[in-house]
C-alpha cells in the first residue's frame, strides 16, 4: 500500500520527494492531475498519479496537503473512502486578506486539527503532522547531519501514531508526539510555540524538542 498526498505545491511536492527519497511509494492528486503526473513522472517508480478519489482507494494513508477549506471539501466528498484510512493533516488555520495578507481564519481557542479532525468518519485514524516546519526546511532539513531535526505530530489514536512515526523517519525527520488532536494548536500557525514560526525559525533536534517539551504542559 501506497501514501496518497493530495496536492502537490510546496509543501505535498516536498513531501513526496521526501517520502520516495525515503523508500515509500507515493500516489499523487492533485487539483490539476498534469501537476501530479509531472511529480510522478519527476520521482520514477515508487510514485504515480491518480484521481483524488483513487489516490485515496489505493492507499492506507492519505495526507491532505491542501488549504483547510479544501480538505473540508474534499473530507465531505469522499467520507466513505476515508474509513479506515489513517488521515494525515498537515493544514493551518490561515488564509489571505483582500490586501494579500495572512490571516486567522479560526478562532484563537480553535485548532484547524480540531476541524478536521471533526469531519471524519469515525473509522478513519487522524493525525496532524507535516505542517510543523516551512515549506523551505520541510525540504532542505530533511536527512540533516550529523543530527536529524524533529518533526511533531499529535494524535489520540495508536495506529495513527504508528504510522505516522514511520512516515516521518523515511521523510528524513525525527517524530516527536506533542500529544492528542487537543494539542494540535501547538504545532499549527499562527500561534503554535512548537510550530517552526513559534520558535523562531529554529529546527529542533530530538534532545532539544524534549528539552522544550519538558519546560511546557502537554495533554496526553
Amino acid at each position: 500500500m501506497a501514501t496518497a498526498v493530495i496536492g502537490t505545491g510546496n509543501i505535498g511536492g516536498a513531501l513526496a520527494r521526501n517520502l520516495v527519497r525515503g523508500g515509500e511509494p507515493v500516489v499523487l492528486a492533485a487539483r490539476d492531475e498534469a501537476n501530479a503526473a509531472a511529480l510522478a513522472q519527476e520521482l520514477g517508480e515508487l510514485a504515480r498519479a491518480a484521481s483524488v478519489e483513487k489516490a485515496i482507494a489505493e492507499a492506507d494513508v492519505v495526507v491532505f496537503a491542501v488549504w483547510l477549506d479544501t480538505i473540508k471539501e474534499l473530507t465531505a466528498k469522499d467520507t466513505d473512502l476515508l474509513e479506515g484510512k489513517v488521515v494525515v493533516d498537515p493544514s493551518n488555520p490561515i488564509g489571505v486578506d483582500q490586501n494579500g495578507e495572512m490571516m486567522r481564519t479560526l478562532p484563537d481557542d480553535q485548532s484547524a486539527g480540531s476541524v478536521v479532525a471533526a469531519l471524519l468518519p469515525t473509522g478513519a485514524h487522524y493525525v496532524k503532522a507535516f505542517g510543523t516546519l516551512g515549506a523551505d526546511s520541510l525540504a532542505s532539513a530533511a536527512n540533516r547531519d550529523p543530527r536529524r531535526a524533529v518533526l511533531f505530530y499529535a494524535t489520540d489514536d495508536d495506529a495513527a501514531a504508528a504510522a505516522i512515526e514511520r512516515l516521518i523517519s523515511a521523510a528524513g525527520f525525527d517524530p516527536v508526539k506533542v500529544g492528542g488532536v487537543a494539542d494540535a494548536g501547538r504545532i499549527e500557525v499562527p500561534g503554535g510555540d512548537l510550530h517552526q514560526m513559534g520558535l523562531n525559525g529554529e529546527l529542533l533536534d530530538l534532545d532539544r524538542a524534549r528539552e522544550v517539551l519538558a519546560t511546557t504542559e502537554v495533554t496526553a
